[in-house]
C-alpha cells in the first residue's frame, strides 16, 4: 500500500476557482485545505467539498467524487 503523496506548491498549478477561494480566507482556513485542493489539482479528477464543523476542527476539505474536478463547495457539518 502507497503512502500519501506529496505534492510540490510550485509544480502545481491550481484551477482559477481554488485560486479565488483561498484569497477569500482566512490564513488558518488556508492551511487546512490547500493541501486537498493541491491534490485535487494534481489528480485532476474530482472536485473539493469544504466542511465547517463550528464545534470541533473548523474547516476540513475532502475530495468529492460528486463534483467535477475544479469544483468547490462549502459545507457545513
Amino acid at each position: 500500500m502507497r503512502g500519501p503523496q506529496v505534492y510540490p506548491d510550485g509544480m502545481i498549478q491550481l484551477p482559477t476557482n481554488y485560486q479565488q477561494y483561498l484569497s477569500a480566507q482566512d490564513q488558518h482556513v488556508v492551511d487546512a485545505i490547500r493541501p486537498v485542493l493541491m491534490q485535487s489539482a494534481a489528480d485532476q479528477k474530482y472536485g473539493v467539498r469544504v466542511v465547517y464543523n463550528p464545534g470541533a476542527t473548523g474547516h476540513q476539505a475532502h475530495l468529492d467524487e460528486t463534483l467535477p474536478y475544479g469544483t468547490i463547495i462549502e459545507d457545513i457539518d
